[in-house]
């Protein structure tokens, strides 16, 4: 039986995304999100709080989407999976960086306070709509963006939407 590598984070951004263009011509863009725990001291009952940085790098559309609407203090929900890196210092030393390589992307901040999404309207440069959320590469798609859309009130459109208006009963609520 294989395990699961899976990795959800609500957090913000530490600073601006970093993008730069593989060989191939595919985009690459790194950022950290910073996520924080509340809890309550043992010794003390002081209420403290713990801040975790992660850093997260995206691919192909997913990165050039990252690049263009994310800045510092972005508040964004990343799925994605754990990887570790090895490499030598320049002292010949092994070195190890474990990072999130995100496959699903959200953009949390609303429209209205200057967030990341500010100035996008209805639908961004890259036609994504309203729903701020971006998946990376369909395995379908060839090399398209596969996207979540959500219709009107948020209703979910495409397939599911019809089988769900099937099922449209006359409920009073």
């Amino acid at each position: 039986m294989s395990g699961i590598n899976k990795v959800i984070l609500i957090g913000n951004l530490g600073k601006d995304p970093e993008t730069r263009y593989m060989p191939s011509g595919k985009a690459a863009t790194n950022f950290s999100i910073a996520t924080s725990e509340r809890f309550k001291d043992k010794e003390t009952g002081e209420p403290q709080e713990r801040t975790e940085w992660h850093r997260v790098s995206t691919f192909d559309r997913l990165a050039e989407i990252a690049a263009e609407y994310l800045k510092k203090g972005s508040k964004v929900y990343i799925e994605g999976r754990l990887r570790t890196r090895k490499w030598q210092d320049k002292e010949g030393k092994d070195r190890y960086s474990t990072e999130i390589i995100a496959d699903q992307m959200q953009m949390l901040d609303s429209r209205g306070m200057g967030g990341a999404n500010a100035g996008a309207g209805g639908s961004d440069a890259a036609g994504h709509g309203d729903s701020g959320e971006f998946r990376g590469t369909s395995p379908a798609g060839r090399g398209r963006p596969a996207k979540t859309a959500t219709g009107p009130g948020g209703a979910a459109a495409g397939p599911a939407a019809a089988e769900a208006a099937e099922f449209d009963d006359d409920i009073p609520f």
